[in-house]
């Protein structure tokens, strides 16, 4: 099925399961959803706890992970993308859990020098697309620690 939003690659901000997670970024905060009975931390959120059935909370996160894949996009896959290449889409495990893998972007860094588990942080940066004016969205990446 073809994603037919205008705004379309940039992420969905009305959509009940990921909007919280971009509107805590656009305050600054890493938010991933949790169980509060199993006291784990579940992505991606796809309704109550596959576990116990128990309603998912979100929950600030520090921000630090640790770099687990990643690949140097070197072609544009999209013409949205034409204009960021190249650049590093990478899986990155969060400290807190490092089974909780988010995919993101590595910013600010050289890419010869990417080792996997090597340390990161995250950082909040506008995402834009030249095929969407006037319009971004803040969105968690990553840079070296």
């Amino acid at each position: 099925m073809a994603i037919e939003r205008a705004d379309f690659p940039l992420p969905d901000l009305a959509d009940p399961l990921v909007g919280p997670f971009f509107a805590a970024a656009a305050a600054g905060e890493l938010r991933i959803t949790a169980c509060p009975r199993c006291d784990r931390f579940v992505w991606y959120p796809e309704g109550p706890c596959a576990a116990c059935g128990a309603t998912l909370e979100w929950r600030q996160v520090s921000g630090a992970a640790t770099l687990f894949s990643w690949v140097i996009v070197r072609r544009a896959f999209l013409p949205a993308f034409a204009d960021r290449v190249p650049f590093v889409s990478a899986l990155v495990a969060l400290v807190e859990d490092p089974t909780i893998r988010l995919c993101s972007y590595i910013v600010d860094a050289d890419f010869d020098g990417l080792r996997h588990d090597m340390a990161l942080r995250v950082v909040f940066r506008e995402l834009r697309f030249s095929t969407v004016p006037d319009r971004e969205v803040v969105v968690p990446m990553f840079v070296p620690a």
